[in-house]
């Protein structure tokens, strides 16, 4: 593969919001993205790659499909990888590892098939293989075809690198980025979180409005490929100005220890100036002055934290104070627990499909403004 030919580029998304990440993606400027199981996909370059680690608030990583060849026993494959062109896109110097899946293919075995690559790979390429390597190929024989892709980020690109607190049942940030574009949150309305843990949404929120990139702050496994261009980066990565929105982003929370937490989360991801985190308890909810905006909440579920039973009373508590406080605005609870949901006596008009979230399937209701 020669350097300027395009390739498939695939973004991984948390099952169940695949088209929130193509709406973003393609608001984002990529070239024709189609939504598939588990992600989304478009033809693109390696500019692209690092421009999706960077800018994309929902993408949990991105691979770069880089290659590959027909292929229907593991001697063909041994001969195949060999001649493969690795040094377009790997170094040697970089220490790799290899994570091999096989479907509907004459080579069944994965096990052989990894121990062939890899051979390959050390053999032909003079790479240093290490299991605890970060840089990642992932190579996908399905239906007599072998696909080599590299995992271009490194750590899930949820870890946006400012968060070193976080609560008992925290959201990724990923898919709390995603829930926001289901409420149609854009950056350019307030936004109110009555329960707000580490503060995940309200930085997400003054982020967005602040038109930070994701990854500004943090390292990507593209960076130690042959591909990597350092200074087409560095200019890549420059951060846009934008004038700072005279909006403001609230996170509430009963426990102080969570509020000191967002605090400390928001000044180290560099919004501390346009978020408010405030101990009080629900009951205490008012209507912030000025225009209405979108109220985000992720509850307890009673399946993680507390008794569900005793749970029904703080979810009819929250509606009562969201109807009675916040006429105009939109309302956005997420919960694994669809009765719950209802104890609110809100009138949501849709929800996500279930998604999953350390063993549980959660659910985004959202409501039109009250």
């Amino acid at each position: 593969m020669s350097a300027t030919d395009p390739f498939e580029i695939f973004l991984a998304a948390t099952p169940g919001l695949e088209q929130a990440l193509c709406h973003e993606a393609r608001e984002a400027g990529f070239p024709d993205p189609v939504a598939v199981p588990g992600g989304v996909t478009f033809q693109g370059g390696w500019r692209d790659v690092w421009r999706a680690n960077l800018v994309l608030r929902g993408a949990t990583r991105v691979l770069a499909r880089f290659g590959g060849f027909p292929v229907f026993h593991l001697a063909q494959l041994d001969k195949r990888a060999r001649k493969f062109d690795w040094s377009g896109v790997l170094r040697p110097d970089v220490p790799l590892r290899v994570e091999v899946t096989a479907k509907r293919s004459k080579i069944y075995h994965a096990g052989a098939a990894k121990q062939r690559i890899e051979t390959a790979l050390a053999e032909s390429f003079g790479a240093t293989l290490s299991p605890d390597a970060t840089l990642q190929i992932k190579a996908r024989i399905e239906d007599n075809f072998c696909t080599f892709s590299v995992d271009t980020s490194g750590a899930s690109l949820h870890k946006r690198g400012y968060k070193e607190a976080v609560g008992k049942a925290p959201l990724r940030e990923t898919l709390a980025a995603l829930f926001l574009r289901e409420c149609g949150f854009t950056g350019d309305e307030p936004l109110v979180d009555p329960m707000c843990g580490s503060g995940t949404f309200v930085i997400e929120a003054a982020e967005r409005a602040l038109g930070l990139h994701p990854g500004r702050a943090r390292s990507f496994a593209f960076e130690d490929l042959a591909s990597f261009d350092p200074d087409a980066w560095a200019a890549l990565r420059k951060p846009e100005t934008r004038a700072v929105p005279n909006l403001r982003f609230r996170g509430y929370d009963r426990d102080q220890g969570a509020i000191a937490m967002s605090t400390a989360n928001a000044a180290r991801a560099g919004v501390g100036a346009i978020c408010d985190f405030t101990c009080q308890p629900i009951s205490a909810l008012t209507r912030p002055d000025g225009p209405p905006g979108l109220v985000m909440v992720n509850p307890p579920y009673g399946a993680r934290i507390g008794n569900k039973k005793m749970l029904y009373g703080l979810y009819s508590a929250l509606g009562e104070v969201l109807k009675t406080n916040f006429a105009g605005w939109r309302v956005g609870i997420v919960t694994s627990e669809a009765g719950l949901a209802r104890a609110t006596g809100l009138p949501f008009v849709a929800s996500t499909p279930p998604v999953p979230l350390g063993g549980l399937k959660i659910k985004l209701h959202r409501t039109d403004p009250l």
